[in-house]
C-alpha cells in the first residue's frame, strides 16, 4: 500500500486548535486568497511558491501575547516528525489539533 505524502498545509485546513512551541493556539488563520492561488496553479500543472505570509497565530502566554507568521514556503518546506506527531518550522514546532464533538442526542 502506497502512503500519500504529508502535507501542512492540508492539515492546518481541517484544524481547531494548534500547538506551537509548547502553547496551546485557537486564533490562527490562513491567507485563503493565497492558498486559492497555490489551487489554482497546482491545477494548471504550473509550480507555485511564494513569501507572502499563509498562516499567522496568536495566543496568550501568562500575560504576554505571542505572535507567530509563516510564509507559503516555510509552510511547504516544513519537516514532520512523525515520532511525535509534530512539524518542524523555522524556530518553532508546530502540532495541528482537531476538536472532539459528541452529541447530545441518544441513539
Amino acid at each position: 500500500m502506497t502512503e500519500h505524502p504529508l502535507y501542512l498545509l492540508d492539515q492546518l485546513e481541517q484544524a481547531d486548535m494548534l500547538e506551537i512551541d509548547g502553547l496551546h493556539a485557537f486564533d490562527f488563520q490562513l491567507d485563503d486568497d493565497l492558498l486559492d492561488q497555490a489551487d489554482a496553479a497546482a491545477e494548471a500543472g504550473l509550480p507555485f511558491a511564494s513569501d507572502a505570509i499563509a498562516l499567522r497565530i496568536e495566543c496568550q502566554d501568562g500575560r504576554e501575547r505571542r505572535h507567530w507568521q509563516f510564509s507559503y514556503n516555510a509552510l511547504m518546506e516544513a519537516l514532520y516528525q512523525p515520532e511525535s506527531e509534530t512539524w518542524q518550522l523555522p524556530g518553532s514546532s508546530l502540532k495541528c489539533l482537531s476538536a472532539i464533538g459528541v452529541s447530545a442526542e441518544d441513539e
